[in-house]
């Protein structure tokens, strides 16, 4: 598992950070492929906050932890995310297909830089590849990921491109691009 830990308002022990390193890498068995993970560490009001994204595959787990000691906000994340790998690994195995957690995907997103035009100021840019998938895995993503909408390659209308949203009122949305 490759790591990548980020510091904010506080520095860290290497001691801490090798007990980060074998308590993520311990969910590296839960994968067939190679993973990553990004951790950082930071103080708020006085506690600490470890916030854990894992990666494989296309996929990522996220957690956020905030105690009174940074080692009992590493436990409690890594403790969250296997419970997420472990729940939606087989939903994905029962629900979906066969596979569906081993197809190889690209590097998630590169950066781009920043433009600005007179009326409309972006803030920031990504470019990502965009993977084929169900809807039903598109919101199992995107409930994951902890965001309002997912945009994905839709396998059941011929790779059209898609976006998943959550709606205000509760249930999800889906949006199709109409070309032909």
């Amino acid at each position: 598992m490759k790591f990548t830990f980020t510091e904010k308002k506080m520095g860290t022990s290497e001691e801490l950070r090798a007990y980060t390193e074998r308590k993520v890498g311990k969910l590296d068995r839960l994968f067939k492929t190679e993973s990553s993970a990004s951790v950082t560490f930071s103080m708020e009001r006085g506690r600490f906050l470890a916030e854990i994204t894992v990666s494989n595959n296309g996929l990522y787990y996220r957690a956020s932890e905030l105690t009174n000691d940074m080692y009992a906000s590493v436990d409690s994340g890594v403790a969250a995310i296997e419970r997420q790998i472990r729940k939606n690994k087989t939903r994905l195995e029962k629900r979906l297909r066969e596979g569906a957690l081993e197809r190889e995907v690209r590097p998630e997103y590169v950066p781009v830089e920043e433009e600005e035009t007179e009326e409309f100021k972006i803030v920031r840019s990504k470019r990502f590849p965009i993977k084929p998938m169900s809807p039903e895995e598109a919101i199992l993503q995107m409930n994951l990921l902890e965001h309002e909408f997912f945009v994905f390659r839709n396998e059941q209308e011929e790779g059209a491109v898609s976006v998943v949203y959550r709606r205000k009122n509760g249930g999800y949305g889906l949006i199709s691009d109409d070309a032909e």
